[in-house]
């Protein structure tokens, strides 16, 4: 389904039909995905390239938050400890259109219904994007077309044993690569029982992934924050 595509791009399998069509005068784009409302757009476009790849996954149903929370089987970690674990995260899928270097998002779909949640106390937590995720200690066998794997260097700089059970991520300081499989990388850095900072690093997992077409990129946002400060704990 990844990659990069002239005017003729199309994708079909049993749960989604996508695809361009040349009509008169103009292109169709159309997206079918049993279940769901039927995407259909036109383009004014003579030549250009079609680009689909996994994008941050905090778009649908709407931009409701910019923040994707990951909970996890409870973890215990040694003071100055720094593990290594692998997570799943939900995968978004972006298509975009390129020409005269120009780039514009065409269409975002996910085969991952997406649930929220509230991180903090209710009267002034933040909204995130939830995912439940085992713990692995390896990378994890995945469909790269519903989940993708992260890496998470666990690093607690505290002085005492430390209870992990979630990782709350900033979503425009993510990277993320395909190829094999969907991957980012990350940092959960522990400051005390109530105090923690995530951070991605611009790095694959394999060396097979090219890097993935960023959506505040193609969108031309201007990004000031790209880690995130847990101010409510790790668990």
């Amino acid at each position: 389904m990844y990659g990069r595509y002239e005017y003729d791009y199309h994708y079909s399998d049993e749960r989604i039909h996508a695809g361009i069509v040349r009509n008169r005068g103009y292109h169709t784009y159309t997206r079918k995905i049993s279940g769901m409302d039927t995407v259909e757009k036109r383009i004014l476009s003579d030549e250009g390239r079609i680009i689909v790849n996994p994008v941050e996954p905090l778009n649908l149903p709407s931009e409701i938050t910019n923040l994707l929370e990951i909970e996890f089987d409870s973890l215990l970690i040694e003071p100055f400890g720094k593990k290594e674990i692998y997570l799943t995260f939900p995968i978004e899928i972006g298509v975009f259109i390129a020409a005269k270097k120009n780039i514009q998002v065409l269409d975002i779909f996910s085969f991952s219904p997406p649930k929220y949640s509230l991180y903090g106390p209710s009267n002034g937590g933040d909204i995130t994007r939830w995912w439940h995720s085992d713990v692995f200690d390896s990378i994890p066998d995945v469909n790269r077309d519903l989940q993708g794997v992260m890496q998470l260097t666990i690093d607690n700089t505290h002085r005492e044993w430390i209870e992990v059970s979630r990782a709350v991520f900033e979503g425009y300081g993510m990277k993320i690569y395909f190829g094999d499989i969907v991957s980012m990388v990350a940092r959960l850095k522990i400051i005390n029982r109530r105090l923690a900072e995530t951070e991605f690093y611009d790095t694959p997992l394999t060396d097979v992934q090219s890097k993935a077409l960023e959506l505040y990129t193609a969108r031309e946002l201007h990004v000031v924050k790209r880690t995130y400060e847990m101010d409510w704990g790790v668990m």
